[in-house]
């Protein structure tokens, strides 16, 4: 007997079953592509910044002008707010992270990654040093358009930003320091290198033109490191007479004399502005740092 062949009515039916088929196929491979590439667009949204608002502000009762101004300036910052399907997909797709202490300044684009941050964010911090950006402050970090304000609160506790010691700076590593430049760089070193060693960050306020607005502003990002130094009371008279801060044979003989007529507790600059040794300026530069560091 020859072979039977299909009535038509089953080929069209297998046809179209497998037709079928096909198109789910497609359909669920299509929609895992759009699924993924929305999570991918959720997860993108999450690594920029959250929203940042200027209020406008409200004069209050005897406010000055520029207390308005300052408050209207005045940023503040706020979570932005995501969907739920949002945040369920957030907490599906969200990355292993690790903490770990680290120099945003030095830290490799590998090590990025593995506190949390994307390989784009990773390289955007690396290129904004090699171009010559520096993080001073743990706040400068908080800055960087891809440190949203959630990544910072949980790496804040970890970053480490090593001070400058200025008894071992260079000058260029003084230079690196905000409001300070070759100048005052070159002057930072010269008057270490005359003292013997800082006693005390405020003797860098005895540099000419080193002001206390100056001195201010970099005040947190630097240390004074052990050192040799001692403080002038203890320099015999002809080393006196080379301190950056006397320089003069009469002022460093006067000194001398002051010392042996009045016991030590009273050896102090106020003491010698009173019997007219020094004036009010000397007196400042030289009682910044009496005493000997610990």
């Amino acid at each position: 007997m020859g072979k039977q062949e299909k009535p038509d009515g089953e080929h069209t039916a297998f046809k179209a079953g497998a037709l079928s088929l096909a198109f789910l196929i497609i359909g669920y491979q299509s929609a895992l592509f759009v699924h993924r590439a929305a999570a991918l667009q959720i997860i993108a949204h999450e690594d920029k910044p959250d929203t940042v608002y200027v209020p406008l502000a409200v004069p209050q009762e005897n406010q000055s002008a520029d207390a308005v101004r300052s408050a209207a300036a005045e940023p503040v910052r706020r979570p932005s707010q995501h969907a739920p399907q949002a945040r369920a997909v957030l907490r599906n797709y969200r990355r292993k992270v690790e903490n770990f202490r680290f120099n945003p300044n030095t830290v490799s684009s590998e090590d990025l990654q593995r506190l949390g941050f994307s390989e784009k964010q990773a390289a955007s911090i690396v290129a904004y040093r090699e171009k010559g950006g520096r993080f001073r402050r743990k706040a400068d970090f908080a800055k960087s358009y891809v440190v949203s304000d959630s990544v910072y609160r949980r790496l804040e506790p970890y970053i480490d930003i090593p001070k400058t010691d200025i008894n071992r700076a260079d000058s260029a590593a003084f230079d690196a320091l905000p409001g300070i430049g070759p100048w005052f760089a070159a002057r930072m070193v010269a008057y270490r290198e005359a003292l013997g060693g800082y006693a005390c960050p405020e003797q860098l306020m005895n540099i000419w033109r080193f002001d206390e607005e100056k001195f201010n502003a970099l005040k947190d990002l630097i240390v004074c490191g052990s050192c040799a130094a001692k403080p002038f009371w203890e320099w015999e008279v002809e080393a006196l007479r080379e301190h950056p801060d006397v320089r003069s044979a009469a002022l460093a003989r006067a000194i001398g004399l002051y010392r042996s007529h009045h016991p030590r507790e009273q050896w102090t600059a106020q003491g010698l502005l009173e019997a007219g040794i020094v004036n009010e300026e000397q007196a400042l530069k030289l009682g910044r740092c009496e005493k000997s560091r610990d």
